[in-house]
């Protein structure tokens, strides 16, 4: 049995609580984790305030993990201990339609395995997010969940490959496939639209203009990629793409907000005939988009984009390849570092804008 300190989420809108936990010795088909650096993301945001009530508490929040094996339970093949790691928080079966065909982000089975944790004295049940938990010490997840990665790939920048990188970065190379050449928009400038820009640039586009509300993290979108700036608070985002693109739109729109209506909308009007848009934000449950029947009218085509299209096992190599040559730029990307017990501080400093990303550190 491991011992581990967690995060817990026992009530929407509330601080989280750093906690003592158990977790049982992994069972069939599970490996143990010594969790070494956990990305912050806006995810786990949505949760605490209360945006998708279907997630169960009590929960150590957190799905964007990277570490260490510690443990492996009978039948492991892929894995052995002292593997360093990063945790997919949608890991594929490998036998339905969608991963035959290649598709596993959209795995029709859910193979995460969750294992809950004990409150330590108590034996009260926790739920581990998305079957991950990564804002504990120490985690149990089922074997496709964990993705072995090059034990010289430093453990902060290896988590953020987990969700936030992967799911932008991906949406253009994978989901969009942006061409060389072509022209990008990027509504939202956090954790995972700075990916998005990034995934643009790695692909070839030659402009990439990215929209947000605040000034600072419009520069940092400029550090990672973006060669124009629209500050949609102080000028209509559509018409500014339009005047840049010379009256025409882009070739690619990416929402990567996810808060409210207006931007997703937004993104179809800023695309220009048989241009895409790319819905990559993970919108609160409940939220209804309206759009023209005619918005589309121009040959126009809507995807949605979940997780970047990623493939853990093909992808993450990738990404963690990409940064050790240079072209994938991470250590940038870490705004801050927090310890565990600093993670309601970490919340804040992104409900302020403060950061690109920011990273919680067990060791």
């Amino acid at each position: 049995m491991a011992s581990l300190r967690g995060a817990v989420l026992y009530e929407h809108k509330k601080p989280l609580k750093v906690e003592e936990l158990e977790l049982p010795d992994p069972g069939p088909g599970h490996v143990l984790v010594k969790m070494m650096a956990s990305g912050v993301c806006h995810s786990d945001w949505h949760i605490v305030k209360g945006e998708w009530p279907s997630v169960p508490l009590p929960s150590v929040l957190g799905h964007e993990g990277a570490g260490i094996v510690e443990a492996i339970g009978p039948g492991v093949t892929t894995l052995k201990r002292g593997d360093h790691v990063i945790l997919s928080w949608m890991p594929q079966c490998g036998l339905c339609e969608m991963c035959v065909k290649g598709f596993p982000q959209v795995c029709n089975n859910d193979r995460r395995g969750q294992v809950k944790a004990k409150l330590k004295g108590s034996g009260k049940e926790v739920f581990m997010l998305a079957g991950v938990g990564s804002f504990g010490s120490y985690s149990i997840v089922s074997e496709p969940t964990a993705v072995a990665i090059d034990k010289d790939m430093p453990f902060a920048q290896a988590s953020l490959i987990g969700c936030g990188v992967s799911t932008g970065v991906g949406a253009a190379i994978n989901t969009a496939q942006v061409q060389p050449g072509t022209t990008v928009a990027v509504f939202g400038a956090g954790g995972v639209g700075m990916s998005v820009v990034q995934g643009a640039r790695i692909a070839g586009a030659t402009q990439i203009i990215s929209v947000d509300m605040l000034d600072n993290k419009l520069q940092m979108a400029k550090e990672f990629g973006a060669t124009h700036t629209v500050n949609s608070s102080k000028e209509d985002p559509v018409e500014a793409i339009k005047r840049l693109t010379g009256g025409q739109g882009v070739h690619y729109a990416f929402e990567a907000i996810g808060l409210v209506e207006k931007p997703f909308v937004q993104t179809i009007d800023a695309t220009r005939h048989r241009g895409m848009t790319i819905w990559v934000g993970h919108a609160p449950e409940g939220l209804n988009v309206t759009i023209s029947a005619r918005a589309v009218l121009y040959e126009k085509t809507l995807i949605g984009s979940m997780y970047g299209s990623t493939r853990p096992h093909v992808d993450f190599a990738r990404y963690v390849q990409l940064y050790k040559t240079g072209k994938l730029k991470l250590d940038e990307f870490i705004t801050k570092r927090f310890t565990l017990n600093q993670v309601n501080d970490a919340f804040d400093a992104m409900a302020k804008g403060q950061v690109a990303r920011s990273v919680l550190l067990f060791e």
